[in-house]
């Protein structure tokens, strides 16, 4: 008896946008992890930020099937930015102001953009 992963396959021919979107919030998931990790000392958190890791760059990896390399990068490292700035003031105490908050919002004008023109 051979092992398939045959449920795995009608995931791979989603649309690339959701693939995007969810290796965004993967990255997001990375960045936190690699923070809770105390510099990689924390056994559960480094597992976590791998797998994270390891599905954000997969995903972002099956997006670039169907968007362009440049748009699909933008998209990714934006909302992992953003993201992470938005997990870094809610759980760690960043700093919040307004130049930060104007320009986050910035970034996601743009990303909200780049889903347009593509």
């Amino acid at each position: 008896m051979s092992f398939r992963l045959s449920f795995l396959r009608p995931l791979l021919h989603l649309n690339p946008w959701v693939y995007l979107l969810t290796a965004g919030v993967a990255e997001m998931g990375f960045t936190s992890f690699m923070k809770l990790s105390n510099g990689f000392q924390r056994w559960t958190y480094n597992i976590l930020f791998a797998v994270c890791a390891l599905l954000s760059f997969g995903l972002l990896n099956l997006s670039t099937r169907s968007l362009s390399l440049g748009t699909a990068y933008a998209v990714w490292t934006g909302m992992g930015a953003f993201g992470t700035a938005v997990i870094g003031i809610v759980m760690f105490g960043d700093p919040m102001g307004f130049g930060r908050l104007f320009f986050l919002t910035t970034l996601i004008a743009s990303i909200i953009g780049l889903k347009f023109v593509s």
